[in-house]
């Protein structure tokens, strides 16, 4: 079954780019069979819409508004999900809400849409997530390998390079 792990999120507004945080750890730690698409879909919006109709199983990242502590882990399924979304940035935005309603009316929605989202803390203009925020990033990256190996996907993690620094230069080899 093709499965995509779908990471959603503004990085321009803090908290609000969790999911591709998310995303860009899951690439650079872990191999996936080629059955799995792991997508960084940022603000894309309406052009997601294809990839969700593509895959019998999404596991969707993104940050959430569930009146919880900032940091709180929260795992929706199906039709619990549009609830707990955050607000729109602009009423021009389009959300995973429009995306999953627009995927029901064309009867293409997945078997199964799981989101594991984190209660955001700052949604301002900034780069970086808040510390409660930012802690969670491997926890839900390994909920997403959880998910995966729930539905009988094997995703294998990479070893862990150990980066070898250049010897330093002692004092006297560099005048000499």
């Amino acid at each position: 079954m093709k499965t995509l792990v779908l990471g959603l999120g503004n990085i321009l507004l803090q908290d609000e780019g969790v999911g591709v945080r998310v995303i860009e750890r899951l690439r650079a730690e872990y191999v996936f069979p080629e059955e799995v698409t792991v997508l960084d879909g940022g603000t894309l919006g309406l052009d997601l819409l294809q990839h969700l109709e593509e895959h019998a199983r999404v596991v969707v990242v993104d940050a959430v508004t569930a009146k919880k502590e900032p940091g709180t882990l929260v795992r929706l399924v199906n039709d619990q999900i549009p609830a707990f979304l955050g607000p729109k940035v602009s009423p021009h935005q389009v959300g995973l809400q429009d995306l999953l309603g627009l995927a029901k009316l064309r009867e293409h929605f997945p078997e199964e849409v799981i989101l594991w989202g984190v209660q955001a803390a700052r949604l301002e203009p900034g780069l970086n997530l808040s510390p409660a925020v930012a802690a969670q990033v491997e926890p839900l990256a390994a909920r997403v390998v959880e998910e995966l190996s729930r539905w009988g996907v094997r995703v294998e993690k990479l070893a862990v390079k150990h980066h070898r620094h250049p010897p330093r230069l002692s004092l006297a080899m560099q005048e000499g």
